[in-house]
Parts: structure tokens; C-alpha cells; sequence
């Protein structure tokens, strides 16, 4: 099983995670920007925050066998903050970056007048780098945020193949899938949907456009949901060229819109060197014995 996670927060996970996902399958993952767990105090944080995603976390990845790409946004929770109004100026130079394959994760939070403002505006800038987008649904009035979501796509004249809106669930799925936006589902322990219920969904709709992610965070989450929906498809009586449509190519055909996917070559699984470095820091701390050393 080859697993594309579309949507995970690496920063937030350890190295055991990446080694563990990539004995899964995984082998390539879209991390979005999001909010930290606490307020950010200014633009700075952020640009930190961005360097990192598109420098030392694809590093990282690279480390354990898995091609790392991000999405680059203002998340609709700090869209709140007037601290961090500034970092909508600072959008375009990441945007314009090798492995930044959308813009995300942008939408609605708490459905706001400053989150449609800022969702306006990176729809726009979205448009205008020929990327595509990455759409976080509420988990609060979720019915409401994805109708009124799907309101603003529309009128952003993005077509609808560029977008994908996530975190959906069975009340959200068929507005969505009328719009012809890619369909996200984000099998997240106990508050968004779990591999039996995506089963079940996929069932009775479909494969078409439709993808699969774990979400994960510093939440109460598991970077290897993607693997156990792979497996509960199986035991209810998918192929494994269904599978690979829901967690492989699906994603891929999505995220390839933006021209920039940094995929390895069929088979390309080389171990990699642990040694290497970034910015002079490498993933190993201190020196290992050498022969024969204790």
C-alpha cells in the first residue's frame, strides 16, 4: 500500500512518527500551515514558522524515505488576531516556492467577518499563482461554514477541480461533491470521522475525487489513520487498486495541479543518510561510536 497523506502537521510529531508511517506506506505527505496550540504574538512568528515548513521540515521528512510538500497560509483562527493581519503581505514570496504545492489552510473557524476577509483574499491569491487550495471546514456550524464556503469559492471564479474542502462528514458531503470541489476527510480519533464511517461513505459515493488524510497534530491524533482506512477498504471488499485511487493517486492528481510535486521515481526507496545536514544541523545528536568504540 503506497499512502500520499494530504494533509498532516509534521511539525508537531517526532521522528518515531515518520519512521512508523513510512514502514505504512507512506511515502509522500502535504503538511498546511496552522495555528501553533497558543496565540502567535506577531509576523515574525509566522515567517519562522513558514522558512521552517519549506526548509528544515522537508529536510526531515527526506530523512525517513517521505517527500515532504506544504501548503502556506494564514489559518482562519489567527485570521482573528490583528497581530497577525501582516502576514497576509508576507504570503506571496512562500507562495512562490519549490514544494509549496497550495494555499492552506484557509476557510472558516468561528465564521467570522475577519476570517471571510481573509479567506477572500487568499482565494485571490490562490488565483493568482496558479495554486491551488487547501479549504478547512468548522468543526462548529459546520453545515452552515461549508454552504457559505462553497459561496465564496463560487464567487472567486477559482474552478472548482483547484479547491479541496476538508474535514468533511456525512452532513457536509454532498454540497460539496454537487460543487465539484475535491472532496477531503480527515480520520481523526473521536471528533471528525473514523475509517469505518469513511468506508461507508465511499460505498455509497464513490472514489471520485475524493481524499483521505489523518490531520494529525499535537492534538489527540495517529499519523497512520490513512493506513488503517487503507486496510478497513480492504476487509469490506475493495481492491487494492481502489485503495491506491483513495490514498495515492487521487492526492496526487489533486495536489499535481500546481505543477511542483517532488515525487521520488516508481521504486526509488533508497535508504537515506541520516548524516546529512541543513543549515549545518543534522536529525542525529552527538556522535555515534565507531567499531569497537563504547
Amino acid at each position: 500500500m503506497r499512502i500520499f497523506d494530504p494533509h498532516i502537521h509534521m511539525q508537531s510529531r517526532t521522528t518515531d512518527d515518520y519512521q512508523r508511517m513510512h514502514s505504512a506506506g507512506v511515502r509522500a505527505i502535504v503538511e498546511p500551515a496552522f495555528w501553533l496550540g497558543q496565540p502567535r504574538t506577531g509576523v515574525g512568528s509566522f515567517v519562522d514558522y513558514f522558512d521552517a515548513l519549506v526548509g528544515w521540515e522537508r529536510f526531515r521528512a527526506a530523512r525517513f524515505g517521505i517527500r515532504h510538500h506544504c501548503a502556506i497560509a494564514l489559518n482562519p483562527k489567527e485570521a482573528n488576531d490583528p497581530r497577525c493581519a501582516g502576514v497576509l503581505e508576507v504570503l506571496p514570496r512562500y507562495l512562490a516556492k519549490d514544494g509549496v504545492v497550495a494555499v492552506g489552510e484557509v476557510g472558516f473557524d468561528s465564521q467570522t467577518a475577519e476570517e471571510e476577509k481573509a479567506f477572500r483574499y487568499q482565494l485571490d491569491l490562490a488565483a493568482d499563482h496558479g495554486l491551488p487550495v487547501l479549504v478547512h471546514t468548522p468543526h462548529r456550524d459546520k453545515a452552515a461554514g461549508t454552504r457559505r464556503t462553497l459561496e465564496l469559492v463560487a464567487a472567486s471564479g477559482l474552478p472548482p477541480e483547484m479547491v479541496l474542502v476538508d474535514h468533511l462528514n456525512e452532513t457536509t458531503v454532498a454540497m460539496v461533491d454537487d460543487a465539484g470541489c475535491t472532496l477531503g476527510f480527515s480520520i481523526y480519533p473521536d471528533t471528525k470521522m473514523d475509517p469505518v464511517r469513511m468506508v461507508r461513505i465511499l460505498a455509497e459515493r464513490g472514489l471520485e475525487r475524493v481524499v483521505v488524510n489523518s490531520a494529525a497534530d499535537w492534538g489527540h491524533s495517529d499519523p497512520l489513520s490513512t493506513a488503517h482506512t487503507g486496510r478497513e477498504m480492504l476487509a469490506a471488499g475493495f481492491g487494492e487498486d481502489d485503495v491506491d485511487r483513495v490514498l495515492w493517486r487521487n492526492p496526487v492528481e489533486f495536489f499535481g495541479r500546481s505543477g511542483r510535486l517532488l515525487l521520488a521515481d516508481d521504486g526509488d526507496d533508497a535508504a537515506p543518510d541520516l548524516s546529512a545536514t541543513y543549515a549545518g544541523n543534522s536529525i542525529l545528536r552527538g556522535a555515534r561510536p565507531g567499531p569497537g568504540e563504547v
